[in-house]
Formats: structure tokens, sequence, C-alpha cells
């Protein structure tokens, strides 16, 4: 079931992970999304072009035509390497057949769209992230001011290098700190959101078993189904039904320091200790759903 829910929520947790908008970010840090860079064949010199020929050794046999294809620049042949034989299968004695399918698709966009938890999610990380992208916007307007300052001020070479030391030292602080915020409001997303989705894990098993069905897929998988078939109403009903909120961390709050403290508070019971939410998210029954 982890794998059934893994993609989309991976999307709402992309969708609630922040970066500061036109900072500079470590080289390090950053991942090149555009494949890899293949430099184009340099052109050859007019030197070269004059070269002569190297001359095959003495006795040598002529290259056949796949030689000559690779010594023109052509495609290379690929090489012939051995087969060494692979030992013979065993006889498998003969288990029990699984059951006879019953199928049921599910959409879990969809049930999220509706889950009243997941929107008091989205609603309150999101009002977060445009406040982080607003202060993050401030901040490089101030920055580009203090440059021009810099620029149009009467100083003498070492104040204007002070002033520009202090203001490279404002910027290297704000960016840890929008990038420290922008971690808090990610890991703030993956607490409210994982309690929707372990809650989610255990109403699918519930509708499924109430309708006899043993094997629940994706509905983007399937290219064809009737509504019969189809749970996602039914799921996205029994999750409102039995969760209508949970627990967000506040805002600026560290979840890593609310885990370290050993108290994990939920709706139900702000003072549950940690250990007993973990332990019970763990005795869970494994998920019925397979892709």
């Amino acid at each position: 079931m982890s794998r059934l829910l893994r993609a989309p929520f991976g999307a709402l947790l992309l969708g609630a992970a922040l970066a500061a908008p036109g900072l500079a970010v470590p080289a390090a840090a950053q991942s090149s999304g555009q494949g890899w860079f293949v430099p184009k064949a340099a052109a050859p010199s007019a030197a070269t072009g004059h070269r002569r020929a190297a001359l095959p050794p003495p006795n040598a046999a002529p290259p056949g035509p796949d030689e000559a294809a690779s010594t023109e620049g052509g495609p290379q042949a690929q090489p012939v390497l051995p087969l060494p034989p692979i030992p013979p299968l065993a006889e498998i004695a003969k288990g029990t057949p699984p059951p006879t399918a019953v199928i049921g698709v599910l959409s879990v966009p969809d049930v999220m769209r509706q889950s009243i938890a997941a929107q008091e999610v989205q609603r309150v990380l999101g009002a977060r992230r445009d406040k982080l992208n607003q202060d993050a916007q401030q901040e490089q307007a101030t920055w580009r001011d203090m440059q021009q300052q810099i620029q149009n001020a009467k100083l003498s070479q070492s104040q204007r290098e002070a002033r520009e030391r202090s203001l490279q030292q404002r910027v290297l602080q704000a960016q840890r700190d929008f990038r420290n915020r922008g971690r808090i409001l990610q890991e703030a997303a993956q607490v409210s959101l994982g309690q929707v989705e372990r809650e989610l894990v255990q109403v699918i098993r519930q509708v499924a078993a109430s309708r006899g069905m043993n094997l629940v897929l994706h509905r983007e998988q399937v290219a064809l189904n009737t509504n019969e078939f189809d749970i996602t109403t039914a799921v996205a009903n029994q999750l409102n039904s039995t969760l209508t909120s949970v627990f967000i961390p506040g805002d600026g709050v560290d979840p890593e320091q609310i885990a370290k403290s050993g108290v994990y508070p939920t709706t139900a019971n702000p003072g549950a200790p940690l250990r007993a939410a973990t332990a019970s998210a763990s005795s869970a029954p494994a998920p019925a759903a397979k892709h």
C-alpha cells in the first residue's frame, strides 16, 4: 500500500516543498534535470586534413567492411562474446494457487482532493508557502537597494569593501534562513499528509473488505473498467467520516525538534507520546492493495 500511495503523496509534498525564488543555491545542492551535456565533435583542422594517412603494417590483412566503416567514422560493429551455458532449472512442486481475484480500482488523487483533512493541510501550508515566497522577494529587493547604495556612495576603497562584506554576510545568512524555513515547511507537510496516508491505507482495506475485494489497482493503470469496480467515492466518504483534521506543526516549529522531544501531539490526544504513535503505525496489518 505504501507503493500505492507514494506517487500521489509525493506530488502533494512537492507542492509544499519550497525553494526561495531567485536565491543562489550551492552547486552541490543543485541537480541537473536537463540530462547529460554532450559536446559537439571538434571540426578537423586544416593541418589534419592534409596529414598523410597512416600506412598499415607489412603483410597486414585488408580491413573488413565493418573495420572500414569504423575507421571512416561509421558505426562500430558489435563484438561477438561467448555465451557460457547456464544450469538447467530444477522442477518445482506445485503450490497452492492464489484465490480468485476480486478487483477494485481507486484514484488516490481524487480521494485526496475530496479529503477534508488534506484540504486543511493544503490551505494552512499553502499560506505559509506564500508568506515565505513574499519574504524572499522582499529580502532580494533589500539586497538590490543596498548594492545600489554602495555603488552610488562616495566611499574609500576600505569603506566600500567593508560594506560589501557586510552585504555578502547578510545574503549568506538570509539564504541559510530561507533554506531552513523551506525545510521546516516541507517536513510539516510530510508530517501532516503522513497522517492522512496512514488513515487512508486502513480505509482502503476496510472498504475493499466490505465488498469482498482482494486486489485494488490504481485507476490510472486500468484502460477500461465499469463503475462497479471503482471504490474512489466510497473511500473518500469513509475517510472524511473518520478523519476530518490532522496535527499540523505550528508555523516555524521544527518537526525534527518535536520528534526529538519524544512527544508527538495529535488532534485526538495532544500529549500522546511519540513512541506509542510509532508503535501503532508499525503494528498496522499489511495492506491488501497491489499495483
